[in-house]
């Protein structure tokens, strides 16, 4: 049996008010701790920002540009992303368990770009997303798109699966052919997934009004990449999304793609990070030029 504690020096600082502090994110301050837990692994709590690093364009248009190698060209950049967005096949398959990394899962999926996009499922059960560690859970909301309400319920059912597990949910807002990517829609896509449930909103930037996109949706808003620009307009587009209310990126093809996949993401985390100008960014995309594919300098 241990011995009792039977000291009376004992010191309870009665002087010393204990913390209440609230949670970093918006909207966030009512989570079980797991799932607080998980976004503080995606979201810096120092800026309250994020650099996610994402890679799943293969689960509906398959070996695209840039992700031909995911163990050749990818690998050396994931230790410098705060998070990366990926499949649960290429995780298993290449990512090796010893990355630091958070994982952002996709978690919808079903058609390839070869039939209506919007016609997804989810595409993952919840105890393999536990198994696998991963920090949130993606899925695809088709606001306004043929299978929109579909769409919907996907998110409902993965919130409610998340919440049980302590996985947050990220809704990302799908812009189909024939919708248009301005402030009135990404307002109404970003509103309707944060009403129904999702912890954070990856949603595409808008020239105009996104502040007002931002503003309105009372979860964190992630920008999404897009397709490839050259590099000083996409770190002008990160920039002013940052300065806008976004509460971080979701870079894909504005990484991989460039000829400077090393430098990039050293970019991009300066714009988001420490509040560079795109063109004190792009300085620092130009002076780490990146050793062959396949290697990466120390971070």
């Amino acid at each position: 049996m241990p011995e009792a504690d039977s000291g009376d020096a004992k010191n309870f600082q009665t002087d010393v008010p204990p913390p209440a502090d609230g949670f970093f994110l918006k909207g966030s301050g009512s989570l079980d701790w797991g799932m607080s837990n998980r976004l503080s692994r995606i979201f810096r709590p120092e800026t309250g920002r994020t650099v996610m690093l994402a890679i799943d364009h293969g689960y509906f248009q398959g070996p695209t540009t840039g992700l031909e190698r995911v163990d050749i060209s990818i690998l050396p950049l994931v230790p410098l992303a705060d998070a990366l967005m990926c499949t649960r096949g290429i995780l298993r398959s290449v990512v090796p368990p010893s990355m630091r990394t958070p994982v952002v899962m996709r978690a919808s999926g079903g058609p390839s770009i070869l039939k209506e996009l919007s016609d997804e499922q989810i595409a993952i059960d919840i105890e393999d997303a536990a198994r696998l560690n991963v920090a949130a859970l993606a899925v695809q909301v088709f606001i306004g798109g043929e299978h929109e309400t579909q769409s919907i319920h996907n998110l409902t059912r993965l919130v409610d699966m998340g919440l049980r597990y302590g996985i947050p949910v990220m809704g990302v807002t799908a812009v189909g052919k024939q919708l248009t990517r301005d402030a009135k829609y990404l307002r109404l896509a970003c509103r309707i997934i944060a009403e129904l449930g999702a912890q954070f909103v990856k949603t595409y930037y808008c020239d105009e009004g996104f502040d007002t996109v931002t503003a309105s949706c009372p979860v964190p808003v992630v920008m999404a990449g897009g397709k490839k620009l050259p590099e000083l307009d996409a770190l002008t587009m990160a920039s002013r999304a940052v300065i806008e209310g976004a509460a971080g990126v979701d870079m894909g093809r504005n990484i991989f793609q460039s000829d400077n996949s090393e430098g990039m993401m050293r970019a991009v985390t300066a714009v988001v990070h420490e509040r560079k100008s795109p063109q004190e960014a792009l300085e620092i995309y130009r002076s780490h030029r990146a050793a062959p594919v396949g290697h990466s300098s120390t971070r």
